[in-house]
């Protein structure tokens, strides 16, 4: 077991989830996943003052990361919000060979990176089962309604979690690291060579653009609303949602 899963604040955001998962009430199971969320926001700036200036614990790095079908484009832009959202730099590299899988390329620190698989992974297996039970309206395409659910869902989410990370530094802002240094500034420099090191790997860069058919944007966002953004079964990522 790695030394991030035997950390207390993950054992304690295992434990919430649990509780949520197991309740037939939406409010009790709201208020769960709201504080689990909390607590990943708070783990990520906790790691980060932790181990400033300390390389050997906490450094910064990259990944590949294939991923799948079905939808594998609407995965895509689920990983991109959550990697940014925690400090991350993320670029979609297109298709994986001639096959349909799709690759990124995430930079961050390696507690950020880790959050956010643990929070991708998650939300992935919430994202497809909720909309497993929609029921596309009469008259609609399925596969433009559908896809429509997914972008409100992930644009849902993906505010949420922003939200958690910046309350989570707005809390930290009187706090000094072990190097002795504020929140802000070692929050700056962490983001700054992160950046650094994803405008050395692509200087040239350009932005998606997404157009959307359906009418199933403003059920999707709700739905988002619902999810549990502290990372279902963390330490456990779903099986098969990323192949490096």
């Amino acid at each position: 077991m790695s030394e991030g899963q035997q950390n207390p604040m993950l054992a304690r955001i295992r434990a919430l989830l649990a509780k949520a998962e197991a309740t037939n009430f939406a409010e009790e199971a709201e208020s769960l996943t709201a504080k689990a969320a909390q607590l990943m926001a708070k783990y990520g700036i906790e790691e980060a003052m932790l181990n400033d200036g300390r390389a050997d614990r906490d450094a910064p790095t990259d990944r590949k990361i294939t991923i799948t079908n079905p939808w594998a484009m609407e995965r895509v832009r689920l990983i991109n919000r959550i990697a940014k959202a925690m400090s991350c730099e993320l670029i979609h590299l297109g298709r994986n060979g001639n096959g349909p899988s799709r690759e990124v390329h995430v930079f961050g620190y390696e507690s950020d990176i880790q959050r956010a698989e643990l929070l991708y992974s998650s939300l992935l297996l919430q994202m497809e089962s909720s909309l497993a039970r929609q029921v596309v309206p009469f008259g609609e395409s399925p596969r433009a309604w559908r896809r429509s659910w997914l972008l409100g869902y992930i644009s849902r989410v993906g505010t949420r979690v922003e939200e958690a990370e910046r309350r989570a530094r707005n809390d930290a802002a009187h706090e000094t690291s072990a190097g002795g240094r504020s929140a802000a500034l070692v929050l700056a420099d962490r983001k700054a060579l992160v950046e650094r090191n994803y405008r050395s790997a692509y200087p040239r860069t350009r932005s998606g653009r997404t157009t959307m058919r359906g009418s199933g944007y403003g059920d999707g966002w709700a739905a988002g609303g619902r999810a549990d953004i502290g990372g279902r079964r963390i330490g456990r990522p779903a099986a098969g949602a990323l192949t490096y």
